[in-house]
C-alpha cells in the first residue's frame, strides 16, 4: 500500500539562506555527497541527527525542511 512521500526542501533553504553546499557541509559536519543526496531527494531513510544538524545550521524548523506529499498529489 502506498501512502505518499516526503520531500526534502534543503536545496530551497540553501538558496534562501545564501549558504553554499560546501559551507553547509562544514558547519553541519557532513560530507558534501550527503548534502547533495539530501538536495536531490535521494534519501531512502531519514536520519534524525542529520535533520537536527541541518535545522540548527539553517536556523529553521523541521516543517521548513520536510514536506509530506499525499499519494493523490503524486498521481496527478
Amino acid at each position: 500500500m502506498e501512502y505518499g512521500t516526503i520531500r526534502i526542501k534543503l536545496d530551497e533553504l540553501l538558496k534562501a539562506s545564501g549558504l553554499s553546499k560546501n559551507m553547509l557541509s562544514h558547519r553541519a559536519e557532513m560530507q558534501r555527497t550527503q548534502i547533495n543526496n539530501y538536495c536531490k531527494n535521494q534519501i531512502t531513510r531519514l536520519d534524525i541527527d542529520v535533520l537536527a544538524r541541518l535545522c540548527t545550521v539553517l536556523n529553521c524548523g523541521i516543517g521548513d525542511l520536510l514536506e509530506f506529499i499525499p499519494l493523490e498529489k503524486i498521481e496527478k
